[in-house]
């Protein structure tokens, strides 16, 4: 009898092991359902933001490619009760404005909004505001729709040095020169960008004070503040910065609607 006993209380402990290995699947399984459930919602919402960014730029006469929206925050249905978002980034890509006739490419216009305030009935019916409490942005401009704005034949920019620089053909004193030079490049009033060019130099340059002169009058032709397109959002300039691939812009704006929806 002694024998048999410890084989009688292993029949316990196997169906305890059983139960608890159960729970903890049937646990994990839950815990799956609540991820895909949550980000299922938050696709939903993308999608529903995605398409008041299309029509945001649409209003503005602009183009894009179809909006990227990424819902970030977990999880997400927490922050749908709570009627707030921590953040909701938005890239826009091969957007293309108009400025004064002229059309400006921005390869990429990255948006990062922050504290999103959304209601869910506005979730639910689509109208009404989704208000983010702060906005940045960054784009850049092509150099070859920059130098199309300065409206000077075979003007090129680019970047050097972290500057902005020059290259131009320029007729001086009956004599085929090309320009060079850099320019200091900063924020002017009304979302434009002030190009100041100084320094210019070119090979050949006669020597006498008229060449001079007309090199000069050359640089303050060229020397101007330059409009950018409308950016979406209400997003203000605020950091202009030459880069290799064009010229970058930085952008902000607060309490600003991130929806067409009224």
């Amino acid at each position: 009898m002694a024998e048999a006993y410890p084989a009688y209380e292993e029949r316990p402990r196997r169906r305890g092991r059983k139960v608890l290995v159960t729970l903890v699947v049937l646990l994990l399984l839950l815990v799956g359902l609540l991820v895909v459930a949550d980000r299922v919602a938050a696709g939903v919402a993308e999608r529903a933001i995605a398409d008041q960014v299309k029509q945001e730029v649409a209003k503005q006469d602009a183009q894009s490619a179809p909006p990227k929206v990424d819902v970030g925050g977990f999880p997400f249905l927490t922050q749908v009760l709570d009627g707030r978002y921590e953040r909701i980034s938005i890239v826009l890509t091969d957007v293309r404005g108009s400025v004064e006739g002229n059309a400006v490419s921005v390869p990429r216009l990255d948006v990062d909004a922050r504290n999103v305030r959304a209601s869910l009935d506005t979730l639910r019916s689509g109208s009404g505001d989704v208000v983010a409490e702060k906005v940045d942005g960054t784009g850049t401009v092509t150099y070859d729709s920059l130098a199309a704005l300065l409206d000077r034949p075979g003007l090129k920019l680019g970047e050097q040095n972290g500057k902005l620089a020059v290259t131009a053909p320029v007729d001086i004193l009956g004599q085929k020169l090309t320009v060079t030079g850099t320019a200091d490049v900063t924020v002017a009033e009304g979302n434009k960008v002030a190009l100041r060019f100084n320094d210019l130099t070119a090979e050949g340059l006669p020597a006498v004070p008229l060449a001079r002169t007309l090199l000069s009058n050359y640089a303050k032709g060229i020397s101007i503040d330059v409009p950018l397109p409308e950016l979406p959002f209400q997003l203000n300039v605020r950091k202009v910065e030459p880069r290799p691939e064009g010229l970058m812009v930085t952008a902000d704006a607060a309490n600003v609607p991130i929806n067409s929806a009224r």
